[in-house]
């Protein structure tokens, strides 16, 4: 089994995977890059086989997935990559972004201090720095979580925990990413993410909701071809 790393920013090096974060991490890189399909079955067993570990870090992976909303498991059939969003789904959870996410992120302007500002500027950062990928898979599938940490880091911001649950209970960043790995991504969003940092900089609360808003409508713009 290949040797992983994670980056530590903090120290300024890359430590070791564990055994299990390293095959969660396989895995999960699996099915963000669509080579588990949504929907079909996990063997615990061949997992193993391929990953050249015994079942019992599979399991503990499949078992954290399940609770990031990636994987499913039903009672005598076992684990299953969750099922991609439908139509209906995205354009909903587009509608409910578009009425929380600008609202809290002037909410979040209003409320930043220099040393809020500095974490949601290194939550940026993230996506274009840190360890180099050593595939597209895996460069993908690091975007996507660190993106999901910004939005994350702007809700927590905004002080208001019944909305940071509604969308962090719900993964959807995972998802959403899901159905982009065959779109363009990466250079657009972080441009709208710089947009947004500059309102926050400028502590203008009004330009961070609209920069929130046109980032949203933009995103659902580019995974529309997803669905054609």
């Amino acid at each position: 089994m290949a040797v992983t790393t994670d980056h530590d920013q903090k120290a300024g090096f890359a430590r070791p995977l564990s055994i299990s974060e390293s095959v969660h991490e396989q895995i999960y890189q699996r099915i963000m890059s669509l080579e588990i399909l949504p929907g079909a079955r996990i063997p615990i067993d061949q997992l193993a086989r391929e990953l050249n570990v015994s079942q019992t870090p599979v399991r503990d992976a499949l078992t954290r997935l399940e609770r990031e909303g990636l994987v499913r498991k039903a009672h005598l059939i076992g684990y299953s990559a969750a099922p991609q969003l439908t139509p209906k789904e995205f354009d909903d959870l587009y509608r409910f972004r578009l009425m929380l996410e600008p609202e809290s992120a002037r909410q979040a302007c209003l409320r930043l201090t220099p040393e809020k500002l500095e974490r949601l500027e290194n939550a940026a950062a993230d996506m274009e720095k840190g360890e180099q990928p050593v595939s597209r898979n895996s460069r993908y599938s690091r975007f996507a979580r660190a993106d999901a940490h910004f939005h994350d880091e702007i809700l927590k911001v905004a002080d208001n925990e019944f909305a940071r649950q509604a969308l962090t209970d719900r993964h959807i960043h995972l998802h959403i990413f899901r159905l982009m790995f065959h779109s363009r991504v990466t250079q657009e969003a972080l441009e709208e993410h710089e947009r947004l940092l500059a309102a926050f900089r400028a502590g203008d609360a009004d330009a961070a909701y609209h920069a929130m808003h046109d980032h949203i409508e933009r995103s659902r713009d580019r995974l529309a071809a997803a669905f054609e």
